[in-house]
């Protein structure tokens, strides 16, 4: 792979400790105690058996309860990653190297695909964060209360609060390295790109889900049963609506602030805030509803997305700590191993939003308003399970 080894890739790749050229194969396997420091294997048990039990129980769900909604946002997830990456990771091979540069690069882990371009637990951690964010929302409600649009951009911006505490830390800890002089990064948010903040942890969670409840999660709230053929179509559509959702969801500023990076960066700064002033409310306002038993939507619940969220926050908070004192001791926003440090004031923030929300999804209730299973007429998926 050395003739797609391009110069930003070798340059990154070198900087975050291994050789592009002789990186791997199709697949590769490293002993995990070997990686470049220890955060890497726990971060990547942490997403991968994450993302495995999420699929577990996105099946069961199906099976036991008729209920493919998660399981269609799972494997549109993983679609949504094939559609967009590889050409991010060879983009002379897709033949757009002359409007692309490689952006970032990963670093390589225990297992990697496409000759060290592609982690493992990267693609698991596109399901696994778009289960916790859709079903975080799913359960307080919101979709029934405020239908698919509203209920998408809530997904968004739950989705962007959980990745966001893992999007700020991961350059500091060699987890990947930006490409700091690609204009398609720019402006940046201290370590990390603002489009990055944006598009990636707020914008494609939020297409993802629209397509997810408007294809399977609504029909499925109806009482409608799929097909494994009609389920398997449908996802596929998901993937591909999702990936075309991510490039025109940010079009007024990437086109708008073409010729600027200050009026690209105010746009997408501008895009975030109308997310959260329209998630914010909703959020709140259902979440008192359901405490206070005046909601009329059925009661929903998936114990799996409760009790991984907190295991998800615990790990990546923990990993913030052990990396304070680096951060701390960091000058002109870089550590003393050279490595770039994110914003932790913005971490703090997207923490606390984290911690709300799974807070809410514990002390809504978990049976519906008959105290005994679901609302009469709804199908008994909706039920606490």
């Amino acid at each position: 792979m050395a003739d797609l080894c391009s110069p930003t890739f070798d340059q990154l790749s070198t900087a975050l400790g291994f050789s592009c050229a002789e990186a791997g194969g199709l697949v590769e396997v490293r002993n995990p105690l070997a990686l470049e420091n220890w955060t890497l294997p726990v971060l990547e048990l942490t997403i991968v058996l994450g993302s495995v039990l999420a699929l577990v129980f996105a099946i069961l769900r199906w099976r036991r309860n008729g209920d493919p909604t998660t399981l269609a946002l799972w494997f549109g997830a993983t679609a949504y990653l094939f559609v967009i990456e590889p050409p991010l990771y060879f983009p002379a091979a897709f033949g757009i190297e002359e409007h692309v540069d490689t952006m970032f690069a990963h670093n390589v882990f225990t297992v990697d695909f496409l000759w060290g371009r592609l982690p493992l637990y990267i693609i698991a951690i596109y399901p696994l964060m778009a289960t916790l964010a859709f079903e975080l929302v799913r359960m307080l409600g919101v979709f029934r209360k405020y239908g698919v649009l509203v209920g998408a951009v809530c997904v968004g911006f739950v989705h962007h609060a959980f990745y966001e505490i893992f999007d700020q830390l991961g350059p500091q800890l060699r987890w990947w390295e930006w490409s700091t002089t690609n204009p398609v990064n720019q402006p940046m948010f201290d370590a990390v790109p603002l489009p990055s903040v944006v598009v990636f942890a707020a914008l494609w969670p939020m297409s993802l889900a629209l397509c997810v409840q408007f294809f399977v999660g609504r029909h499925a709230d109806r009482g409608r049963d799929f097909t494994g053929l009609e389920l398997a179509w449908r996802t596929i559509v998901i993937g591909l609506l999702a990936s075309a959702g991510t490039f025109i969801l940010p079009i007024p500023a990437t086109v708008v602030g073409m010729e600027s990076t200050t009026v690209r960066g105010v746009l997408y700064a501008a895009e975030l805030v109308v997310v959260a002033l329209v998630a914010i409310p909703v959020l709140v306002r259902q979440w008192s509803r359901l405490r206070r038993g005046t909601s009329d939507v059925p009661a929903y619940s998936n114990d799996f997305v409760r009790v991984y969220s907190v295991v998800y926050l615990g790990v990546v908070g923990l990993l913030w700590v052990t990396a304070l004192p680096d951060y701390f001791a960091a000058v002109d926003g870089v550590t003393s191993n050279g490595d770039p440090i994110g914003n932790i004031w913005y971490t703090i923030v997207c923490f606390a939003i984290a911690v709300l929300c799974v807070a809410a999804a514990f002390t809504v209730p978990r049976y519906s308003v008959d105290g005994h299973g679901p609302v009469s007429g709804e199908r008994t998926s909706n039920a606490v399970r």
